[in-house]
């Protein structure tokens, strides 16, 4: 009975834990420690405070902040059929004193049959956006972003996160990505909601059933 009462508890406070994950990197990174030249007082030119007005504002060091616009759409269809059939026959002659009894010949015919088919498909939507942060830039001048996006409604959390490769030349006006020009995209939803607390409760409550002697 104690064995029990603990795989019970243990199956209820399961849900109130962070989902797994596909997404392995870190979710964010801070910007690197830089150096700041002295201040030149007394000059018009100020090295610290200075910023070009036509500077490119793409993301492009690490902790750096992308928007993805998330546009994941996929489907699939599989078909497949089989048939065949398959026949037979045999015949034999009955010896001359037996065939008042069983007649000149015995014969049997056999024949089978079958058919399989099977039909598949499926289809994903997920649309959306969120911000991503630069957690590491490869020799080639590729990005790598993560991000995570939690949202608690009622007593359950959502959990959004996203990571992959981005190429500077598809970051778009205001830092925004599509998710399609993604290399490498981990892109994830998941939920520690109520819903998968019943789920649990309804399996355990199958496990007990099946212990029942009737």
């Amino acid at each position: 009975m104690k064995y029990i009462l603990i795989l019970s508890a243990l199956a209820l406070t399961a849900c109130s834990t962070v989902p797994s994950s596909i997404v392995q990197t870190p979710m964010s990174a801070r910007p690197l420690t830089v150096e700041q030249p002295a201040p030149t007082n007394g000059a018009i030119y100020q090295t610290s405070a200075f910023r070009p007005i036509f500077e490119d504002r793409r993301a492009r060091h690490v902790g750096d902040l992308l928007t993805i616009v998330i546009t994941e759409k996929t489907a699939a269809v599989k078909a497949g059929a089989s048939s065949g059939n398959k026949s037979g026959s045999v015949s034999a002659s009955i010896p001359y004193p037996l065939q008042g009894t069983f007649g000149a010949t015995v014969g049997a015919t056999s024949a089978s049959k079958f058919a399989d088919g099977d039909n598949q498909s499926a289809s994903n939507t997920f649309t959306g956006t969120m911000g991503v942060t630069v957690v590491e830039v490869l020799p080639n001048g590729n990005l790598i972003v993560a991000g995570e996006k939690q949202i608690a409604m009622n007593k359950g959390v959502e959990f959004i996160r996203f990571s992959g490769m981005i190429n500077p030349d598809t970051i778009a006006t205001g830092n925004t990505v599509a998710s399609t020009a993604v290399a490498d995209a981990r892109v994830e939803y998941r939920t520690n909601s109520q819903v998968d607390r019943a789920e649990v409760t309804a399996m355990v409550s199958r496990f007990f059933q099946s212990l029942l002697p009737f």
